[in-house]
């Protein structure tokens, strides 16, 4: 069995958790957890969002090279609409 955790809810909230459970086919509690596993996954994803978001900047800065905005744009573009694309390669931007 896991160990418990004690969460002091305000009323108010409880029962607004305790309504959409019920809405939902859910025990308040079931509810709760799918909630804290929701929340939790979506932090883990922006937090690797924001470290791979870190490393490629550095890369960038590093190396002074980068696909123009429009060019990528263009490229999600077809692909978003189906068509064959070949992707941008970096580039020096700047000197």
């Amino acid at each position: 069995m896991s160990p418990t955790t004690t969460l002091r809810i305000p009323e108010e909230l409880k029962s607004r958790i305790a309504k959409v459970a019920e809405k939902a086919g859910k025990s308040p509690h079931t509810f709760m957890l799918e909630a804290i596993a929701e929340k939790t996954e979506f932090e883990e994803s922006r937090q690797a969002f924001m470290e791979q978001a870190d490393v490629r900047l550095a890369n960038m800065l590093a190396t002074g090279e980068s696909i123009p905005w429009s060019e990528m744009r263009a490229y999600l573009q077809k692909r978003m609409d189906g068509q064959a694309a070949i992707a941008p390669k970096p580039r020096k931007l700047r000197d």
